[in-house]
């Protein structure tokens, strides 16, 4: 059995990552399954959601987002569909193994399985958000018990998939940094605390006032920096009354240059990743630590044991994270250290050259 295979990667969209966090690890994943052989296409809907709302909000912007992405990535294919059978069945076509993430539509579902069985591609269901515990109706709805397995990216979610859905092919598949973008550099710091992060719909705005806002307010005499999109009017003002510079919409190939520019950055997670998906953490934790900054997290618990102690700080509470960011602007050795021991677990287990190898493993796994 070969172990170089043909792979059709079905995303919402790999160019845009406009409120589109899933585009960071695809793109460092599609690269480095390339990297190992694998001949990879990246489909994605030619009139999709993000980058319809990148287009409309972001103006000159979106065109240089784009054109960073194919400068960045000459190496990713992309090829576009219009949903219909007969063009899915063409993505289909020659392919050994296809993986179809989780933000698509029922009707899309519907197709890519009436077609698989004209084909002998195996179908893999990618899984990187909280509707299977949150919304789980509209899991089912996706026809996920159809596909041949299931990547989760955390063990919460696969027990989740194992044991309310019955599923037994369910791998933990954590997303990761795309080490070739994301990585040290010195540079000058021209700010002292960065959260880049979206509003998240109402899903963390209790959190953002303790563990972002509140600490602000506090260490005012600190430069704060937020980029993101999705902000209601009442975040914009709580941001401008805390002496927040915020910034917009930040295309992730500029990200690293923000985190290098900065001496801090803050993990701020969703109230589903504190309870029902706990030990799951966000595509920009493992892309921080990649950089070398410095960081502390509101309550998060690394149920799964991804990261070592002392590789970022966790605090339990406001005043708590108004403590260690005046501690570590204070200390910069102990901010160098910090910074280090982040970055080493980093390179050591969370590269998207490390997601790239265990694919290849599933898919060995899956066409043996």
């Amino acid at each position: 059995m070969p172990h170089k295979f043909r792979i059709a990667l079905f995303t919402h969209s790999v160019i845009s990552d406009w409120n589109n966090g899933n585009a960071h690890f695809l793109r460092g994943l599609a690269r480095a399954l390339a990297s190992l052989g694998h001949d990879v296409t990246c489909w994605e809907e030619r009139e999709n959601w993000s980058r319809g709302e990148l287009e409309q909000h972001e103006g000159t912007r979106a065109r240089s987002s784009i054109a960073q992405f194919h400068e960045t990535y000459p190496d990713i294919r992309t090829a576009f569909h219009d949903g219909r059978p007969e063009t899915l069945e063409a993505a289909l076509l020659g392919a050994d193994v296809a993986i179809v993430h989780e933000w698509h539509s029922p009707e899309f579902m519907n197709i890519v399985l009436q077609m698989r069985q004209y084909h002998r591609c195996r179908l893999l269901f990618h899984d990187t958000h909280h509707r299977a515990s949150s919304s789980p109706e509209q899991i089912r709805r996706l026809r996920v018990e159809e596909f041949d397995g299931i990547l989760a990216f955390g063990e919460a979610l696969r027990e989740i998939y194992q044991h309310s859905f019955g599923l037994n092919n369910v791998w933990t598949f954590h997303e990761a940094a795309d080490t070739t973008v994301f990585y040290p550099a010195e540079t000058e710091k021209n700010s002292d605390v960065v959260w880049v992060g979206n509003w998240g719909d109402n899903e963390r705005t209790r959190e953002l006032h303790e563990y972002l806002i509140g600490p602000a307010r506090e260490v005012a005499d600190a430069r704060w920096l937020v980029h993101g999109v999705r902000y209601p009017q009442e975040g914009l003002d709580a941001l401008r009354m805390a002496g927040i510079h915020y910034s917009g919409y930040l295309p992730n190939l500029e990200a690293p240059a923000v985190y290098r520019s900065a001496r801090i950055t803050l993990h701020i997670p969703r109230q589903q990743y504190r309870t029902a998906m706990q030990g799951i953490p966000t595509i920009r934790v493992f892309e921080a630590l990649a950089m070398g900054i410095p960081l502390i997290s509101a309550p998060w618990q690394d149920s799964e044991g991804l990261f070592r102690p002392g590789d970022f700080l966790r605090v339990n509470s406001g005043h708590e994270m108004t403590v260690a960011i005046r501690m570590l602007l204070r200390d910069s050795e102990a901010a160098e250290e910090l910074a280090l021991r982040g970055l080493q677990t980093v390179l050591a287990r969370h590269t998207c050259r490390h997601r790239a190898e265990q694919l290849t493993s599933i898919c060995k796994e899956l066409l043996a």
